[in-house]
């Protein structure tokens, strides 16, 4: 790993000669996020904009998994004192709004369950390639919290306000045939040929027009900047209800593999 990226020691980061940089999730639990590593998708990209040699990047997560989510460390941790909490609150905003501002385009390439800090990066990133039996989960409503994160910057523009709210108050699992044709992700290919397809994009890319890539990206951005409010107000939500009574239902029916008994 090159010395800029010492400092993101979770993710693994992988310049290719193309100028693709690949960002690896490897991680215990199908690549949950802990709190270094929520620290680490916070912060690497001011980092990775600094670097001239990239030009595109590539997420994918190691394995069968892109990302379950929050580890029960950072819940925990989330839940636990009021520095905890704000600190993880500055960090997932930060990941969001560095996602936003990132010049470069960003591929994800999704198999297996997408869910939570997991899911902001993968629909977050410019080209989403999603596998037909990829699993995206917004599961903040079954915890017992708001829909935060990315939801409220980011759905309702891709999917319509009525499948947003459906999906985000149910917490019903998206399969990625079904996350393509209501455009959730940008493209939904056959499992083993994710990887391939997400490579070929992001070389392209990498490839192509700097200047014109990038500019076409800060503007249509400029819809998500509009947004701010509201993932600022759903944010603020979310992180109030880590100090509530519901949440701790929510992870116990998650440690227990229950649906949770909320009052």
């Amino acid at each position: 790993m090159p010395d800029r990226y010492r400092d993101f020691p979770t993710l693994r980061l992988e310049p290719g000669d193309n100028g693709v940089l690949q960002m690896v999730l490897d991680a215990p639990g199908l690549n949950s996020v802990g709190p270094q590593m929520h620290r680490d998708l916070a912060d690497v990209w001011p980092a990775i904009e600094r670097d001239d040699a990239v030009r595109a990047v590539l997420v994918r997560g190691e394995g069968k998994a892109f990302s379950a989510g929050g580890s029960f460390e950072l819940i925990e941790k989330t839940i636990g004192d009021y520095p905890g909490r704000m600190q993880v609150l500055r960090e997932a905003r930060d990941l969001v709004l560095n996602m936003v501002n990132f010049s470069k385009p960003v591929i994800s390439a999704i198999n297996g369950p997408a869910v939570g800090a997991g899911l902001v990066v993968a629909l977050l990133s410019d080209v989403s390639v999603a596998g037909r039996t990829a699993r995206l989960i917004d599961g903040h409503t079954k915890l017992g919290v708001a829909a935060g994160d990315h939801a409220a910057i980011c759905w309702p523009l891709l999917v319509g306000m009525a499948k947003a709210k459906y999906y985000l108050l149910t917490c019903e699992t998206l399969h990625g045939e079904e996350a393509e044709r209501i455009g959730l992700v940008s493209k939904c290919v056959d499992d083993e040929e994710v990887l391939a397809t997400a490579t070929r994009i992001a070389d392209d890319l990498a490839h192509g027009a700097q200047d014109a890539i990038r500019f076409t990206k800060h503007s249509l951005n400029y819809w998500y900047r509009q947004f701010a409010p509201a993932f600022e107000t759903a944010l603020g939500l979310e992180f109030l209800g880590f100090s509530g009574p519901d949440v701790h239902e929510g992870l116990a029916a998650v440690r227990e593999k229950r649906k949770p008994r909320f009052g």
